[in-house]
């Protein structure tokens, strides 16, 4: 089943990078679970109350020029923040950036304050202000990767198996 963006998701992309943009497009399309764009681009006042109340660990941020973004998985049409769900997310948006030839970075590789939501362009290669977009146009056909279909199977047939007891 594919995937889309709702308008909020879609308005919430407004200002990020066009890379960015381009992999969680794709990604949209492919992946098992549907999800959703929490925030994208971010105003220095978000950020500084996002940083007081501990939510972030920097003023420095990605969201600050538009070079960050973070997305939940959808569980039953609400944002979830179960780490499976971020696991079962996470390669096929890894996918999708290796396919339009684009480098990125999960907070949930993170060795300390892991961020499953988080999803970056590292500095190295893209400045604060490089807006430049540099994805491929037409990325090569893909397939959901293997361990996210394995996963889902798990998921879908435990999902099948309790809701037989109801």
């Amino acid at each position: 089943m594919a995937f889309n963006f709702s308008e909020r998701s879609r308005k919430r992309l407004e200002g990020v990078h066009p890379d960015l943009v381009a992999v969680f497009d794709l990604a949209i399309q492919r992946t098992p679970i549907d999800f959703t764009v929490l925030e994208g681009l971010r105003s220095r006042d978000r950020q500084a109350q996002l940083f007081r109340s501990g939510a972030s660990k920097t003023m420095n941020s990605r969201h600050l020029t538009g070079h960050a973004v973070d997305v939940a998985p959808l569980l039953n049409g609400a944002a979830s923040w179960d780490w499976p769900l971020y696991y079962r997310l996470e390669p096929v948006i890894k996918q999708a950036a290796s396919d339009l030839g684009v480098s990125i970075e999960w907070g949930g590789d993170w060795r300390s304050f892991k961020d499953g939501p988080h999803w970056q362009l590292p500095w190295d290669e893209y400045g604060k202000d490089d807006m430049r977009p540099r994805a491929m146009q037409t990325p090569p056909a893909a397939e959901v990767p293997a361990e996210a279909n394995w996963l889902a199977d798990i998921f879908t047939a435990l999902a099948q198996i309790f809701s037989k007891g109801k």
